[in-house]
């Protein structure tokens, strides 16, 4: 190994000097590669095993190295869904003393996948609503807090399943800007025509390889983020004016921002002067309203419609088991053991990495409706985790660490791969037991 290697890395992690920096990427030997899922890219990017972990590897010019994992690092303080900057390297060199790419090393996100890996008979029409839904509501976070994306792409972003919807992670920030003001409208109407775009693009890729369903329009598919962006931003910034005895509004729109993930630092009223209207603008702060819920209630940490429908299975126990004097943090904790981990823990090892725990739970509760409505009345839990178990989770692959057919390094320039991935896909129209 080269004397001059020079590694910075956010945590102390001795095993980084165990790989071999001294062989470009794409020679590396495959003892060292994890082979799972990727997106394109205009670098060679490999996973590889790191200790109990996986790591993504780009390679990259070390300036860009260095501002993409200063972002990323600005990103995360901010509490924007991206992935977590874990380390750069340069001053790499082979046995021959030929200098070699820096680069910038990330931890793997699990249960998180490239959204090409969404297609089983092709990606269909609601996946790929849901898919772009997500996205949406990424950039508007990403704008409220002033970053400016530049290069807004499905592939420049991962996507963990969330209580039959999908969470959004930015991936790539190499071309991104964060500015202490809020964005011109400008700069912000800049990103969603680039996101517009390269959505299209991606998709009529995919309808042209035969891995998207024949129904699916990119145009109309791509012009969905512009109308949810539109929607989101006008929601969560507005000025909303009302007579001044339609007060309860006030709590209403508090209420909608609640209902979509997000709270607010400040609400801000003006009454005009003849008293008849009031005008009210909320300062959103932050997404996560029912997350951080959860976490105060139960320590759970989980994407944000998995802890709705988790707080609503709680309000359920609560109304099932209600006793004078208990409070909700004591109910939310015996939920926790009486229900949820009960649940959690039933699931076979081998099947544990199939998806995470929360949205496990989730779709135990689905099944189990189902099965009750079948049968024509209420379904032991247990029952319906058992039967959950052998007739969906079997079927399901590993999400955690989804095996791919082939350890070769992507690129732009490269093709993707004929089978690189096949998972089970989500579709509104069709009853979600029966799909592979």
């Amino acid at each position: 190994m080269p004397s001059q290697l020079n590694i910075t890395a956010a945590t102390a992690e001795p095993a980084l000097l165990d790989l071999p920096w001294h062989l470009p990427l794409e020679n590396w030997p495959k003892e060292n590669i994890a082979s799972l899922p990727k997106g394109l890219s205009r670098h060679t990017v490999r996973f590889a095993h790191l200790g109990d972990h996986v790591i993504a590897i780009k390679e990259t010019l070390f300036d860009l190295a260095k501002r993409e994992y200063e972002m990323l690092r600005r990103l995360e303080k901010l509490s924007i869904p991206c992935v977590e900057p874990f380390a750069i390297i340069n001053n790499r060199a082979d046995e021959n003393g030929e200098e070699l790419p820096a680069v910038l090393i990330t931890r793997h996100l699990k249960f998180s996948l490239p959204y090409r890996a969404m297609w089983s008979q092709g990606l269909r029409e609601q996946t790929a609503k849901r898919l772009v839904d997500a996205l949406a509501l990424l950039l508007v976070r990403l704008h409220l807090v002033g970053f400016f994306w530049g290069d807004v792409s499905l592939s420049n972003t991962l996507f963990r399943r969330d209580a039959g919807k999908f969470a959004a992670y930015l991936v790539d920030a190499e071309t991104g800007q964060l500015y202490d003001s809020r964005l011109s409208n400008g700069q912000r109407e800049n990103d969603l025509e680039i996101a517009r775009v390269n959505i299209a693009g991606e998709l009529m890729d995919l309808v042209a390889s035969g891995k998207a369903a024949s129904e699916l329009d990119p145009r109309e598919i791509s012009q969905r983020i512009v109308d949810k962006y539109h929607e989101l931003w006008k929601e969560l910034t507005a000025i909303e004016t009302f007579a001044d005895s339609e007060r309860w509004r006030i709590s209403r729109r508090v209420q909608r921002l609640n209902e979509l993930g997000f709270d607010i630092e400040e609400l801000s009223m003006s009454q005009d002067q003849d008293l008849h209207t009031v005008k009210i603008q909320p300062k959103v702060v932050d997404a996560g309203h029912h997350a951080r819920r959860l976490l105060l209630l139960t320590g759970l940490d989980v994407e944000e419609n998995q802890a709705r429908r988790l707080l609503n299975d709680i309000d359920e126990y609560r109304l099932a088991n209600q006793r004078p004097g208990i409070d909700e943090e004591v109910l939310a904790h015996q939920w926790l053991s009486e229900v949820y981990e009960p649940v959690v823990g039933a699931i076979p090892a081998e099947f544990t990495g199939r998806l995470e725990p929360a949205e496990i739970f989730h779709e135990v509760l689905e099944h189990r409706w189902y099965m009750s409505e079948k049968k024509g009345s209420d379904v032991p839990l247990i029952d319906a985790v058992r039967s959950y178990v052998a007739e969906i989770l079997s079927k399901r692959r590993d999400e955690e660490a989804l095996i791919a057919t082939t350890t070769e390094s992507i690129t732009l320039a490269e093709a993707v791969p004929s089978g690189l991935i096949v998972v089970e896909d989500d579709d509104d129209s069709s009853d979600w037991r029966d799909r592979v």
